[in-house]
C-alpha cells in the first residue's frame, strides 16, 4: 500500500481526513466517541499534513483526552505533527515494537536464573501484542533453539478476544482504512468493543508475529471476563502490596487459574508473568467494583 499526506481539518468539532493517493482522493466524515477518532488519529497521523490547522488540532487533543490517552502521548503526538524534522513511531503492536519489548523477556531470563529456576507457565496480558511479545518471545526463541520450552499463554479481555474468536485475515488495523493491510488476528476494523477498564487492550487486532506464532502452534490463548480480572487484582494487592493496571490483572487471573491447576494435581509449577503497569491512576475503575 502507498500512503501519502493526509490532510487533516475540522468542522464543527468533527475532523475531515482526505487522503491523496495515485489516481485516488478520498474523503472521511470526522468520527465521534471514545474509540474509533483516537484509532483512527493513531495509525494516520505519521503521514498527517504538518501544517494540520489549529481546530483540526484541538479535536485531536480532545478526542485523545477522552479515550484514556496519556496526555504525554498527545504532546508527543502534536510536537511531531507541527515539525519537518521530528518523526514519531508507533508505540504497539507493530513488529518492530515487539522486538524492542524483547528487553523485558532478556531480563525475566536472568533473573530466574538469578533463582535457579525456569518457567513452566508464562502469561501475559495481551491487545495488540506488544507486552506479551515482550515477555514470551525470548522464551520461545530459546525453545525452539533447542531449551526448554514452557507453555505460552496470552490472556485478552473476553470483550475484545482477536485471539480466541479473531479471523485470521488480511485486514486494516485502523477504521479509517488508510494503514496498509497486515495479515493478523482481527474481530474486523469497524468492531467497536464494548467499553471496560482495561483500554490498553481495546484493539480489534493482533500483532502479525503474534498471530502467526499462535498460527504455528507456539502458544495458547484464553480470554477472561473483566470481573474475573478485578477480583484477582484484589487478592494480588492484599498479598503483595501492589495495586496493578486493569491490563495486567488479566495476566494475574490467569496466573491465579494456572496456581490453583497445579495445587490440584500437586505439581511443582513455575508461573511467570510480567506486571506491565501500576494502577494508581485506576483507582476509580477500582471503586467502582467494590
Amino acid at each position: 500500500a502507498i500512503l501519502s499526506t493526509v490532510h487533516v481539518t475540522a468542522s464543527d468539532g468533527k475532523l475531515m481526513l482526505r487522503r491523496d493517493a495515485p489516481n485516488r482522493v478520498a474523503e472521511w466524515d470526522g468520527w465521534e466517541g471514545d474509540t474509533h477518532g483516537p484509532a483512527v488519529l493513531f495509525h494516520i497521523w505519521p503521514v498527517m499534513d504538518r501544517k494540520a490547522d489549529p481546530e483540526a488540532m484541538a479535536v485531536m487533543r480532545r478526542e485523545f483526552a477522552d479515550a484514556g490517552f496519556s496526555p504525554h502521548f498527545w504532546e508527543a503526538v502534536e510536537l511531531a505533527a507541527q515539525r519537518d524534522d521530528t518523526k514519531y513511531a508507533l508505540g504497539s503492536v507493530l513488529n518492530h515494537v515487539l522486538m524492542h519489548q524483547t528487553i523485558v523477556g532478556i531480563e525475566s531470563m536472568e533473573q530466574m536464573a538469578m533463582a535457579d529456576a525456569y518457567p513452566d507457565v508464562i502469561v501475559g496480558c495481551t491487545g495488540g501484542g506488544s507486552n506479551f511479545a515482550g515477555i514470551a518471545f525470548p522464551f520461545i526463541g530459546a525453545g525452539l533453539r533447542g531449551g526448554p520450552k514452557p507453555r505460552i499463554v496470552a490472556v485478552e479481555p473476553a470483550a475484545c478476544p482477536s485471539l480466541t474468536r479473531g479471523k485470521y485475515a488480511y485486514d486494516f488495523g485502523d477504521t479509517g482504512h488508510m494503514a496498509p493491510l497486515t495479515k493478523m488476528h482481527t474481530l474486523g476494523s469497524t468492531f467497536t468493543p464494548p467499553g471496560f477498564h482495561a483500554g490498553g487492550l481495546r484493539y480489534h487486532g493482533m500483532a502479525p508475529l503474534i498471530s502467526h506464532i499462535y498460527e504455528l502452534g507456539l502458544m495458547d490463548a484464553v480470554a477472561i471476563p473483566q470481573t474475573e480480572c478485578f477480583r484477582a487484582a484484589i487478592d494480588f494487592a492484599r498479598t503483595e502490596g501492589i495495586v496493578p493496571a486493569p491490563e495486567p490483572t488479566h495476566a494475574i487471573a490467569a496466573a491465579i487459574r494456572e496456581a490453583k491447576k497445579a495445587k490440584e494435581t500437586g505439581e511443582e509449577t513455575v508461573i511467570l508473568t510480567a506486571l506491565c503497569g501500576h494502577g494508581h491512576f485506576d483507582l476509580a475503575a477500582y471503586d467502582e467494583f467494590l
